[in-house]
C-alpha cells in the first residue's frame, strides 16, 4: 500500500490554545502545517491572517503548507513568507495571471503550488506543470471544513500522477478535504503524497492513531 505525508490543517484546532495543539500534533509525527487563508471573497468564510500564522513560528517545527484561498494573491503573498514557509499555494481560479504569480512566489525564495477547485478540470494546468512545485486537488469545495469526500478527485490526482511520471515533473500531488483513516488509502493509490486532513485529525480521539491510519504507516 502506498504512504502519504500528511498536512493537518490548523482551521480545525483548538484556536484558545493553538500553540499546545501545534506542538502536540508535530509530537505525533505530521509533516507540515496547514494554514488555510480565506477572504471572504473567493470563499465564503474568512479564517485569519499572517499574523496568527506568525505566532507559531516559535512552536511550529514543521514547515508551513500555506493555502490562499483568496482573490488576487499576489497582494499578500509577501506576508506570509518566513522561515518556516515551504509552499505558498494560490487557486488557479483566483489568479489574471498564473505564471506570473508563480514567479511571484519564486522570487522570496519560496515553492510555489496552484490549487484547483472541484468543477475546475486538470488539464488548465498543463502550461504551467513545469514551474509548479506542488499541485492541491480540492475533494470538497474550498471554504468549509467537515464537508464530505468528492470522489470526482481521483481522475483528477491520477492525471496529476501520470503526467509526472511520463514527464518527470517534479511536484507534489496534495489533496485536501473529507479525508481521514477510513478513506486516506484511496487517495493514496491514486498518486497523491501529501494529505491534508483537519478535523481527522486535531477532533480524533486518538491523534497518534488518525495520523499513522491517514499516512498509511
Amino acid at each position: 500500500m502506498e504512504k502519504a505525508m500528511i498536512s493537518p490543517s490548523i482551521l480545525a484546532a483548538d484556536f484558545a490554545r493553538l500553540a499546545e495543539d501545534v506542538a502536540d500534533v508535530q509530537a505525533r509525527g505530521i509533516d507540515y502545517l496547514h494554514i488555510d487563508v480565506m477572504d471572504g471573497a473567493f470563499v465564503p468564510n474568512i479564517s485569519f491572517g499572517p499574523d496568527v500564522m506568525k505566532s507559531l513560528n516559535s512552536t511550529a517545527s514543521v514547515p508551513y503548507d500555506v493555502h490562499l484561498m483568496i482573490e488576487d494573491p499576489d497582494r499578500y503573498i509577501e506576508k506570509f513568507v518566513t522561515d518556516n514557509t515551504e509552499f505558498i499555494t494560490v487557486h488557479y481560479e483566483a489568479c489574471s495571471d498564473l505564471a506570473s504569480t508563480l514567479d511571484h512566489i519564486h522570487s522570496l525564495g519560496i515553492k510555489a503550488g496552484v490549487s484547483i477547485k472541484p468543477g475546475t478540470e486538470p488539464e488548465v494546468l498543463d502550461d504551467y506543470l513545469e514551474n509548479i512545485d506542488l499541485i492541491l486537488v480540492m475533494s470538497v469545495e474550498p471554504g468549509f471544513g467537515g464537508q464530505k469526500f468528492m470522489e470526482n478527485s481521483l481522475p483528477k490526482i491520477k492525471y496529476y500522477s501520470d503526467r509526472k511520471s511520463e514527464k518527470g515533473y517534479k511536484y507534489l500531488i496534495e489533496v485536501d478535504g473529507g479525508i481521514g483513516p477510513a478513506n486516506a488509502h484511496v487517495v493514496r493509490d491514486a498518486g497523491v503524497e501529501l494529505i491534508v486532513a483537519g478535523s481527522a485529525v486535531f477532533k480524533a480521539s486518538d491523534r497518534t492513531e488518525a495520523i499513522r491510519a491517514i499516512k498509511g504507516e
